[in-house]
């Protein structure tokens, strides 16, 4: 039934939506025709039930460039994917929960090179192991006490997450979570090996609570949020926001066809404030609001002619701040190198390609894709992005 009602109009119709919704926006138009030039190099992802829809941004430091939709957020109802429409972006949370700190570490309240335990104290009782077997652990303190940098960078030896943390991920107050992540020893000495790890980013979204004397999600509303003028970015959608949320799909049993899902993740429902605000991947976001942040990284910590970050905490984000020995290449809470950004669980990603001078910012809502062709599907809007507005 799915295969037969899910045929979503072609890249003419989607144009006409993407125009409609651009001046309701007033955001700035494509080309004078309107001629779409992302939408197409995705449309037939759509025709194949690989892809539910996806919203397709490309900026520069200054302006956005372009955006398009394809496809559809909800398959049963045959709604439009809209420009402002919602996306849990996930892991895509890390990058800015690092932004936040890094406001502390200009004003000097923090340095990343501090160790944890400055701000949170419960971190002074840490272990390493020594001997691990079936029968038999050994115990020791660790060389160093973790620092800013290693939470930030996953090499801290913090475990993905607690024990406490099953099944879902934001089923704690922040103070709780990191309390939790002591509980353990850690995996290896600090600074030795990698480890993608959402406690330690959370843990970086407690030390801001701790420093600001201010919830964390206060202090990104606030310091973040509003001055970056992102304003559909939130732990908790609204119940207008929740009109524009993208549905969650996965591929079905067959791995022909798509069907919806919740997201296993998080609790519901999603407006539910008692839900933990969870630095590391719970906030939901639009394409717009995501253009913005990778604006000002790419324009140096400037943002709309205003100085939101020093020029020098944006480089330390987005070099390589892993060492020697680990070869995973990680900034401050972002990946680093001359692309830098990240992507989030439900394929969610964002790109500031510094030698271009664009941001490519792919908004979808997949816990992987029907068919086979999942991998090509980032790339080709990427590549449709550089033949339009590369330099």
């Amino acid at each position: 039934m799915m295969r037969n009602s899910w045929r979503t109009r072609g890249v003419a119709g989607v144009g006409l939506v993407l125009c409609a919704w651009l001046v309701c926006l007033g955001g700035p138009t494509q080309a004078a025709d309107k001629t779409p030039r992302l939408a197409p190099a995705l449309q037939p992802f759509v025709d194949r039930h690989e892809l539910a829809g996806a919203v397709l941004l490309v900026a520069d430091k200054q302006a956005i460039l372009d955006v398009e939709t394809v496809g559809v957020a909800d398959i049963a109802q045959q709604k439009p994917m809209r420009p402002d429409s919602l996306f849990w972006i996930a892991s895509m949370s890390k990058p800015i929960t690092a932004t936040a700190l890094m406001l502390l570490v200009d004003e000097g309240l923090v340095k990343i090179e501090d160790p944890v335990e400055k701000f949170l104290p419960e971190f002074k009782n840490l272990w390493v192991p020594v001997e691990r077997s079936d029968d038999r652990l050994v115990l020791k303190r660790p060389a160093h006490p973790i620092t800013v940098r290693e939470i930030l960078t996953h090499t801290s030896g913090l475990d993905f997450r607690s024990e406490m943390e099953q099944p879902r991920l934001d089923g704690l107050k922040l103070c709780d979570a990191v309390r939790s992540y002591t509980l353990a020893p850690l995996l290896w000495e600090p600074g030795t090996k990698f480890k993608y790890s959402n406690a330690g980013i959370n843990t970086a979204g407690r030390i801001i609570e701790v420093v600001s004397e201010m919830p964390f999600e206060e202090f990104l509303d606030r310091r973040v949020f509003k001055p970056l003028g992102m304003k559909d970015t939130t732990f908790w959608p609204n119940a207008e926001q929740l009109t524009r949320l993208a549905k969650a799909y996965q591929p079905n049993a067959a791995k022909n066809d798509l069907e919806e899902m919740k997201i296993e993740q998080l609790t519901y429902p999603l407006d539910d404030r008692t839900r933990g605000p969870m630095p590391a991947g719970g906030l939901f976001s639009t394409a717009h609001d995501c253009a913005h942040l990778c604006q000002m990284a790419l324009a140096g910590g400037l943002f709309e002619g205003r100085r939101f970050l020093s020029e020098e905490a944006v480089q330390q984000m987005t070099k390589r701040q892993t060492g020697a020995g680990i070869s995973e290449n990680w900034g401050l809470g972002w990946t680093a190198g001359p692309s830098f950004g990240h992507g989030g669980a439900l394929s969610t990603n964002m790109t500031v390609d510094t030698q271009r001078g664009l941001i490519f910012i792919y908004l979808v809502q997949h816990a992987g894709y029907a068919g086979t062709n999942g991998a090509q599907i980032y790339p080709a809007f990427v590549d449709a992005a550089v033949q339009a507005f590369g330099k």
